[in-house]
């Protein structure tokens, strides 16, 4: 039920930030703010796409001591870690260590790793805003 919650929280967010001002608090229904970003955590802006828009939800579990490498995102995309802890670094040595509950705007066009600095699983589910039959996230080639 958390994990439905979460997601219907960030999907509203991001999708219809102006319901959340329709949205009247009552013994059975409250509403909190989970992120309000205009610009990732690195504190570049967030541009929407040019194209014809389309929003990705996907749930990613990385195991402990576990890594994503090194990739970038070509779109915005917004995260809740539901469970564990996360650290995230860029090229350039700048890093951000996230714990469960914690929400953000993850950076766009900029190289990074997330990796899993803690001993159980780290779940986070993530919404991207891309365009239709873009891609949503590029690896780092191999040297």
């Amino acid at each position: 039920m958390k994990l439905i919650n979460a997601m219907l929280l960030v999907s509203a967010a991001i999708a219809l930030p102006a319901m959340a001002f329709a949205i009247e608090p009552s013994a059975d229904v409250s509403a909190t703010t989970i992120l309000k970003a205009q610009a990732s955590w690195d504190g570049s802006p967030i541009v929407y796409p040019k194209g014809k828009p389309e929003v990705t939800g996907m749930m990613i579990e990385i195991a402990p001591g576990g890594e994503t490498g090194w990739h970038l995102h070509p779109v915005n995309s917004f995260a809740v870690l539901l469970e564990g802890e996360l650290e995230v670094t860029l090229k350039n040595g700048t890093s951000r260590r996230l714990k469960a509950c914690d929400a953000f705007a993850e950076v766009a066009n900029t190289w990074h790793n997330g990796r899993n600095i803690g001993t159980a699983p780290a779940k986070l589910i993530v919404f991207y805003v891309g365009e239709l039959g873009h891609t949503l996230s590029i690896k780092e080639a191999t040297k």
